[in-house]
């Protein structure tokens, strides 16, 4: 194709006419190169894991500024041609669209290119961050600067970044592993070129933008996480203070039927704040698909079953559930902190495991490293257990308890298993509350697989909902479908948002299932 000629995809509402117009006004605004049409540049925009066809969700276009100001123009112009955008910062979000938008010829707005690390204050420990700053280059920073530091980084840390963690809601393995409760401050563009930004920071000369998280009067933050009411520009958080002592461990129960033993020993434990950061209780398939291919360890059909498992287990010497945690502070404190944990897992009938007894193991490594806010993709290996490309992560988010976990592990492999799928996951364990992840891992290059991917997620999705599981976050295929769950009011107190931030809806239409 040639530079002029778009693709078959347009806008809603667009000819190729009307559509090449708004196109030349985002080249005159932000330069040739940085707008896209080609087929070629398109292509990063396009990659989808999730169930579903590729038509469904690709751009138009995508254009990638490098500055406020230049987004403030990218606005104005899709407003006068009624050209929507759907934002992205590092374009990475695994299992949930990466970076393509929910609605078909919406043009990608890529803001990679604001990649600056704008402040890090070395006494009170904070960092104000472009979205285009990815998670390895605010680390490498704080190293090369001396500055004792750590950060809190989600599995594929290295290639993604804060800002759209954040937004997302993303939940990691330190401490600070709520990622939005440590954020502070953001910039945020609105349709109409406005600059707001909240918590202290709209105060001329603004002292405490990054260490007041409220400001004054209503707090502001939480609609722009998970919406499409703005452009977030800039964002601060802070850096957990490096502890003096950090002792991660691993506890190792035997059986299926030790689950809600272990997320109520872990849910006991951060509520009286022995484990400070997330407690994860994976699944041992889990822990096994990072490192093997299911053709080599499972030669059946349909999904891995739960006796295989048990077999599997006693041969290689595992857990059929591990928790994983850490412990950081004092000397003192830690050591204090681990009689407790000894005590709380004496009786258990589980192993308690540390470096001593663990040592090398690569999947123990992995686990280390994201409890003290080091990056890698270890867990990049999922995506070779069945091949093909397909992954949709299912999140409903349940109270703590034993019989919410039996309740939730019950249902996800019953309805996995009716699709042939298996069950990969585990809970994140926070005081109260808890998130059941699963993986929904298929080969996207079969039809067969799409499709049955496709509808175990759908059901999946429904049979929760009616038993009262929400889900936190979801892929841009079922994002109306998860905004039905939460019924009509909810629903039209965000379309009233919306329809005053940004009237001609031309920020993300569909994102959170949030419409016009």
């Amino acid at each position: 194709m040639t530079v002029d000629s778009p693709r078959p995809v347009l806008p809603p509402g667009h000819d190729r006419r009307s559509f090449m117009a708004g196109i030349a006004e985002f080249r005159k605004a932000i330069g040739e190169d940085n707008v896209f049409v080609e087929e070629e540049r398109l292509a990063p925009y396009t990659k989808i894991m999730i169930p579903g066809e590729d038509a469904d969700h690709a751009p138009s276009a995508a254009i990638a500024p490098a500055s406020v100001p230049e987004i403030q123009a990218i606005l104005a112009i899709c407003n006068r041609h009624r050209i929507p955008v759907w934002p992205v910062s590092t374009g990475k979000n695994f299992g949930y669209g990466t970076a393509a938008p929910a609605m078909r010829g919406t043009v990608v707005l890529d803001l990679r290119r604001l990649n600056h690390i704008i402040e890090v204050d070395g006494e009170l420990g904070t960092a104000l961050v472009e979205p285009g700053v990815t998670y390895r280059a605010l680390l490498d920073h704080l190293k090369a600067q001396d500055l004792p530091y750590w950060i809190d980084v989600p599995a594929p840390g290295p290639i993604v970044g804060p800002v759209g963690q954040i937004l997302e809601r993303g939940i990691g393995y330190t401490p600070y592993g709520d990622h939005f409760a440590h954020a502070c401050g953001m910039e945020v563009v609105l349709a109409n070129g406005d600059i707001l930004r909240t918590g202290m920071g709209s105060i001329a000369g603004a002292k405490s933008w990054q260490t007041n998280r409220y400001g004054y009067g209503p707090y502001l933050d939480g609609i722009f996480s998970q919406s499409n009411f703005g452009v977030v520009t800039k964002m601060g958080l802070g850096l957990m203070p490096r502890p003096e002592v950090y002792k991660p461990f691993l506890v190792s129960f035997p059986n299926h039927g030790d689950l809600p033993r272990a997320v109520e020993i872990a849910r006991d434990l951060s509520l009286r704040g022995v484990i400070r950061n997330t407690p994860v209780v994976g699944h041992v398939l889990y822990m096994i698909a990072m490192k093997a291919r299911r053709a080599d360890v499972f030669p059946g059909e349909g999904s891995v079953t739960d006796e295989w498992i048990t077999q599997f287990t006693r041969d290689h010497h595992l857990g059929i559930w591990v928790m994983q945690a850490a412990l950081y502070g004092s000397a003192a404190q830690v050591a204090a902190d681990w009689a407790l944990i000894e005590q709380a897992y004496a009786k258990s009938g589980a192993m308690l495991l540390t470096d001593r007894e663990l040592g090398d193991e690569p999947t123990w490594q992995h686990a280390k490293r994201l409890m003290a806010g080091e990056l890698d993709l270890d867990e990049f290996g999922l995506y070779n257990w069945r091949g093909g490309g397909g992954s949709a992560w299912f999140a409903p988010v349940a109270r703590a308890t034993g019989a919410d976990a039996t309740a939730i592990i019950t249902l996800g492999k019953q309805i996995l298993a009716e699709f042939g799928f298996d069950y990969l996951g585990g809970f994140m364990v926070q005081q109260r509350n808890m998130i059941a992840v699963m993986d929904l891992l298929f080969d996207r290059s079969s039809p067969d697989e799409r499709k049955r991917a496709h509808d175990c997620f759908a059901r999946l999705m429904s049979e929760f909902g009616k038993r009262g599981y929400g889900i936190y976050r979801t892929n841009i295929a079922f994002m109306d479908a998860a905004a039905a769950l939460q019924g009509p009011v909810r629903m039209n107190v965000n379309r009233t948002l919306k329809r005053a931030l940004d009237p001609n809806g031309i920020i993300a239409p569909g994102k959170s299932g949030i419409h016009l």
